[in-house]
This record gives structure tokens, C-alpha cells and sequence, in this order.
């Protein structure tokens, strides 16, 4: 499975002990796991300013995801794709990695449910995806 996290759920991931820390490391073990440049700007950034994290801490993480994930150049999008631009990157990336899955808790992403060939699903959906496919 080609899965590609947007940087909320990454970020959940690392600063909170919820569902996204098991369901990216099961990806990261078992999947292809797809990030951006942006999104991992994207991560680092807030967990500075959002969650205070040591910068030098922030960092560790970024260079965790950097080794742990393939970094995809995002494919360019047409600007009508989704109603915020800022997230333009985030479809392009998933474009690029040719991802079944893009994990996200972004509304402005999640209310176009598919974008080409990826499925746009929450964690927890993606979550239930990989259960599904492991029966």
C-alpha cells in the first residue's frame, strides 16, 4: 500500500499518544510511506510554534520522517482542485507517489473523499483500510 501522510497527521503522530503514532509506524513497517519537502517544513514549523517542541527535537523528527519515508516532489495541480490552495501540495505529492491513501484531517481535503487514484480518508478510515486489507 502507497500511503501519503499530510503533516497533521504526522504531527499527531509524534506529539500525541492517539491512534496516528501506531497507525504511522504500522505504515512505515509494512507500506510505502510518501511525504513532501513542504510537508516536512510543514512539521517541523509547527511543532516549534504549535506544540513548543526544542527546535533541535523538531528536527530529530523531521530527519526520522526523512528516513523513514520516500520524499516525492509534488506534481503541479490545478488550482480549482480543492478549495484551500494552500493544500494544492499535498494532492500533488500524493499524485506523484502514485498513493492508494492520503491520511488526513484536513476537511478542505477529506470533502473531495478521491483525488485521481488516491482515496482521501481520516486516520481512523485509513486505520480500518489496513485491518481490512490484512484479512
Amino acid at each position: 500500500m502507497r500511503v501519503v501522510f499530510d503533516s497533521n497527521v504526522l504531527i499527531a503522530a509524534f506529539a500525541t499518544h492517539g491512534l496516528c503514532h501506531p497507525l504511522f509506524e504500522a505504515c512505515v513497517r509494512g507500506h510505502e510511506v510518501f511525504v513532501s519537502a513542504r510537508i516536512l517544513d510543514e512539521v517541523e514549523k509547527k511543532l516549534i510554534r504549535k506544540i513548543r517542541l526544542p527546535p533541535a527535537a523538531a528536527a530529530e523528527v523531521r530527519e526520522y520522517l526523512e528516513s523513514h519515508c520516500k520524499v516525492e516532489v509534488p506534481l503541479p495541480v490545478p488550482p480549482d482542485a480543492c478549495r484551500d490552495r494552500n493544500d494544492l501540495h499535498v494532492l500533488g505529492a500524493a499524485i506523484a507517489a502514485r498513493a492508494e491513501y492520503l491520511a488526513t484531517g484536513d476537511d478542505d481535503l477529506l470533502e473531495l473523499r478521491r483525488f485521481r487514484e488516491t482515496e482521501i480518508v481520516t486516520p481512523r478510515q485509513l486505520y480500518e483500510a489496513l485491518r481490512r486489507s490484512r484479512s
